[in-house]
């Protein structure tokens, strides 16, 4: 079988997709401890189950307009290498077995967002869904995150 398995979650009229093995936990919005002198994408931090988890918010790391948070808001928690943030998504919306051979190279620019962040698109039936890199969504060097022992209590 050459298919992954991936969650498909919502910004803006796009469809997107990351790998459900680097996926961790979908949580409702909570409140973000905001930590000073960061990229603005990068909204602060929450203390989830114990760990301090860096936030992106994806509408503004992909320069799409930002909106004011609903009851569909998540928060995905992913984790790639020993990189773990939690990324603002409009809403949650599937888990979905990806068929690998239906996934295209991405074209300069989708919805608005750069190609530098997309590994592919897939067409499923009149879906069309956007891989994510998360490896280049989460560049260590743009979330220069550390807390202090202020900002998280």
């Amino acid at each position: 079988m050459n298919e992954e398995k991936v969650i498909i979650f919502q910004l803006k009229d796009e469809e997107y997709a990351v790998p459900v093995q680097h996926v961790k936990s979908i949580e409702r919005m909570q409140p973000i401890t905001r930590i000073p002198r960061t990229a603005s994408f990068v909204k602060g931090v929450i203390n989830l189950r114990g760990v301090v988890t860096p936030i992106i918010d994806l509408r503004s790391r992909f320069e799409i307009e930002e909106v004011s948070h609903t009851d569909t808001t998540r928060i995905i928690i992913v984790s790639v290498g020993t990189i773990e943030a939690g990324l603002i998504v409009d809403a949650a919306n599937d888990v979905i077995d990806l068929d690998k051979e239906k996934i295209e190279p991405p074209p300069e620019v989708v919805g608005g967002v750069d190609a530098e962040y997309i590994q592919g698109v897939a067409k499923i039936e009149k879906r069309l869904l956007i891989l994510l890199d998360l490896v280049k969504v989460l560049n260590p060097e743009k979330l220069d995150v550390q807390p202090t022992k202020e900002s998280i209590q």
